[in-house]
């Protein structure tokens, strides 16, 4: 499944740990998102993007918060002038979802255009 394969999806309701992603399945789809690492201790993915002013930064916000509100899957935001932390996480299964890695293929789409 490609980068394009998963920003293509949507986002579908997934509660319990049988929604769970196990270690080998995170890799495979990290490996598709460039820049992106686990954290929280497996439970997370996130990745810093860099601006050149906190306008594209908060621009940035608004197009992931919009994004997110769509797929009803919504990040862990960090910010400042000139840079943005992107956090997801499914909490309804106390890990990372499929839905995580859906939506950060998203935000990457969303900076290719």
């Amino acid at each position: 499944m490609s980068q394009a394969d998963l920003a293509s999806q949507h986002c579908t309701p997934r509660k319990g740990k049988e929604h769970a992603l196990d270690g080998v399945q995170i890799e495979t789809l990290l490996a598709r998102l460039p820049g992106w690492r686990v954290a929280a201790e497996g439970k997370a993915i996130v990745k810093d993007f860099k601006f050149a002013d906190f306008h594209h930064t908060l621009g940035f916000i608004n197009a992931v918060g919009f994004m997110a509100n769509q797929e009803d899957h919504h990040p862990d935001l960090e910010a400042g002038y000139g840079h943005c932390q992107v956090l997801w996480s499914t909490h309804d299964v106390g890990g990372l979802s499929l839905n995580d890695f859906i939506c950060a293929a998203r935000v990457e789409a969303l900076l290719a255009r």
